[in-house]
């Protein structure tokens, strides 16, 4: 199947090609057909295999072909999570867009707001947002919702996870009850399948790939590790291996940045990019990392969604996610369009639970390989770290809200929120 069979117009497809690109991908070949027909869709496909595209492009679409009016009120919201993916996605609207007469933007927290204003009072048709600046602007009345035809959530999982889930609530409440609604991401569990059910509209169900699943084309790699020596090891396996560009991730923004300190010490260039760091910052070490500058960027789970790093080699599991559909994410940052890559996994004995999790959900018995010298301790405890959410509360199935449920699609109320392992919520704002 090529994109020219999808129905794209000539406009589209010519930036398409522009891009190299040449035949749609799984996801793209069965998402784009359902949604330029107008109906609503909930997708997975595995990360790095081209989900942006594959509600960008018939969005495009169905925007070009519509009426232009000459105030340009906002047709299509998109939000995401985190910042750097609600940028990722505007770079690719550009892309794609080049040859339409369709604007678009971004607005997210951390930076000043009124650079953002300006551009949404010059008209908009597309929108990307993280919840909490939309809301921010909306409740100051610097922006209409009221003539948006199709809403994208995309990192569903995690935009109806914990910590959004009250704002997406707040948001949906003031946009048109009749649109169109799409939904994307690589995992899907059941209880946020649920949830998502009250605003999709008999959706059309995509799936490209099994969902929870990862990339053939990754190399999975579990190194038990005693805890203590975790620091020592990855300093180790990045000088020895001569490794050039590594993204680490951890679990806490504290621990980004101690780790962080003990590469500096060691001679290696990195930095951390987590909640707390302001957007400058976080953009000058990203950028850093793509050309070359920094050799190790270590992360909290914001990094997990959103960032497309071309050909990146190697992904560290510096500790294991409590969450473990976070795994699948959090890999996927390599073996991104084919590419091959390697995830490596540093594990200490309390962490077995969230390994026998992720190998759960992944449906693979990760490989196992002792290095000498690091092995932990034979006899050490394997009871689950306590740190933040527990694990009792994170596995536990939402409870229904003891209100009167029964139009819960229509007033737009999801239930309940599930906890996730760190807060970075509010500094994506």
């Amino acid at each position: 199947m090529s994109f020219n069979s999808l129905g794209l117009s000539d406009a589209l497809l010519k930036a398409i090609s522009k891009k190299g690109y040449t035949t749609p991908s799984p996801i793209q070949q069965k998402a784009i057909p359902p949604i330029l027909e107008g109906k609503d869709v909930l997708a997975s496909a595995q990360t790095g295999t081209g989900k942006t595209a594959g509600f960008t492009l018939p969005i495009l679409q169905i925007l070009s072909v519509g009426q232009h009016l000459s105030r340009r009120p906002i047709r299509a919201l998109i939000l995401t999570p985190t910042r750097e993916l609600a940028a990722q996605i505007l770079a690719n609207i550009k892309e794609y867009s080049e040859f339409l007469d369709l604007r678009s933007t971004v607005i997210f927290g951390g930076v000043n707001q009124n650079p953002q204003v300006t551009q949404l009072r010059q008209g908009i048709d597309i929108l990307v947002a993280t919840p909490g600046r939309l809301i921010d602007l909306q409740n100051q009345g610097l922006i209409s919702l009221a003539k948006v035809e199709i809403l994208v959530l995309d990192e569903a999982d995690r935009m109806l996870d914990m910590g959004f889930l009250r704002d997406i609530e707040r948001i949906l409440k003031v946009l048109p009850s009749k649109r169109q609604n799409l939904l994307f991401s690589a995992t899907f569990s059941k209880d946020i399948k649920k949830l998502a059910m009250g605003i999709l509209h008999n959706p059309v169900h995509v799936e490209a790939t099994p969902e929870n699943t990862t990339v053939d084309a990754i190399i999975q790699k579990v190194y038990p590790v005693a805890k203590e020596k975790k620091t020592e090891l990855i300093i180790k396996l990045i000088t020895e291996g001569n490794w050039k560009q590594i993204l680490v991730f951890t679990r806490t923004k504290q621990g980004a940045n101690k780790l962080t300190e003990s590469m500096i010490s060691a001679g290696i260039k990195a930095a951390a990019i987590h909640g707390n760091k302001g957007q400058g910052a976080r953009t000058k070490a990203l950028a850093g990392f793509k050309d070359g500058s920094l050799t190790a960027l270590v992360a909290t789970d914001i990094a997990a969604r959103g960032l497309d790093i071309p050909l990146l080699p190697h992904v560290v599991n510096f500790e294991l996610p409590n969450i473990p559909e976070d795994y699948v994410h959090r890999i996927g940052r390599t073996g991104r369009a084919g590419a091959s890559g390697e995830a490596i996994s540093l594990f200490s004995p309390d962490e077995t639970v969230f390994l026998h999790d992720i190998e759960k959900l992944v449906g693979l018995k990760l490989p196992i390989e002792n290095i000498k010298g690091f092995e932990p301790d034979p006899n050490a405890s394997k009871e689950p770290i306590k740190q933040g959410q527990g694990r009792q509360q994170r596995n536990s199935t939402p409870k229904k809200p003891k209100t009167d449920t029964t139009n819960r699609s229509s007033n737009n109320s999801f239930g309940p929120r599930r906890p996730s392992q760190n807060n970075d919520r509010r500094s994506n704002r």
